[in-house]
């Protein structure tokens, strides 16, 4: 068997599951994507998983397994603390369950930390350091690689950006820039501005509202401007306090609200200058991710060749 496709990098998330095999270098050479069935639980995922590694696999020797899991994790066992998104997965040993499918050690992290890690050495914050990691999706995660390597607080986690307070009454970046929240918002809008732009073209949907503000901007539409800013100041607000810890040389923002894309970049780099102490300023670099769906899975071949 080819080196080349030694490595298997497994993202488990809450809605999305993918599998790839690929090389050290994080280079992807075969994938599955497979839709998560939140009704089914752990022990759903579970299944697929079972279904999908020998299919993929189809005989090949694995040297190393990878996996960026959503929720908080025990690193150095592989055993998940929670998933926030899914039923089941509470104390359920990941590690050794998947070693058991595959014959293989098996390394298990956040999917953000791995995310971070894929984005660091293979994307957009490569070359750099440190490189924080922002993603922008169902929930808000984060991520921070120095020197190669992901930052691990005490187990069982850390670099929580989503849960950053902005006040003392507990609202926190989460709650005002996951991909929920933006949904939030313009179902409001759609209550009490219903002739603009982005009310007109998200109608009346009950959920991801927020894949139409880049065209919404993109029209000139006023209150998708003025969500835009409400998004990157609150965002802005929350890093820097990860820039006055940390300050690292570059914050990639990816995730499904990243989509927006340059508007949202340049909006949350205006604002975090203005929220960084002057010896800092301007602050870190504010880039897109450049790997776009691929982070999680890059990251992971690159944990598992980091391991093995």
């Amino acid at each position: 068997m080819s080196d080349l496709k030694s490595l298997l990098g497994i993202e488990i998330g809450g809605t999305k599951l993918q599998l790839v095999l690929g090389d050290a270098d994080g280079n992807i050479h075969a994938r599955r994507r497979l839709v998560v069935e939140a009704a089914h639980g752990a022990e759903g995922i579970q299944r697929q998983i079972e279904r999908t590694i020998p299919e993929l696999v189809a005989g090949r020797k694995i040297e190393a397994v990878g996996v960026g899991f959503g929720g908080p994790v025990n690193w150095r066992t592989g055993k998940i603390n929670r998933s926030h998104q899914l039923a089941g997965w509470s104390e359920f040993a990941l590690a050794d369950w998947l070693r058991s499918q595959t014959g293989t050690e098996v390394f298990v992290d956040n999917d953000a930390n791995v995310a971070a890690l894929g984005e660091a050495l293979r994307g957009a914050g490569a070359g750099l350091n440190p490189v924080g990691y922002v993603t922008l999706g169902s929930g808000v995660g984060g991520g921070l690689v120095t020197e190669g390597r992901i930052y691990h607080g005490a187990i069982p986690g850390e670099a929580e950006i989503g849960h950053l307070r902005l006040d003392r009454s507990g609202t926190t970046i989460e709650s005002r820039c996951a991909g929920w929240a933006v949904d939030a918002r313009i179902r409001e809008l759609n209550r009490n501005e219903p002739a603009g732009v982005l009310a007109r073209l998200a109608g009346n949907e009950s959920r991801g509202e927020a894949r139409h503000l880049a065209a919404a901007l993109g029209q000139g539409d006023a209150a998708a401007g003025r969500i835009l800013r409400e998004i990157a100041e609150d965002l802005a607000f929350g890093l820097s306090h990860v820039v006055h810890l940390f300050h690292p040389q570059v914050i990639t923002l990816g995730g499904g609200l990243s989509g927006v894309g340059e508007p949202l970049r340049a909006a949350v780099a205006a604002a975090l200058t203005g929220f960084t102490m002057a010896a800092f300023r301007p602050g870190p670099e504010i880039r897109l991710v450049a790997l776009g769906e691929d982070a999680v899975p890059v990251g992971a071949l690159l944990l598992a060749s980091a391991n093995r």
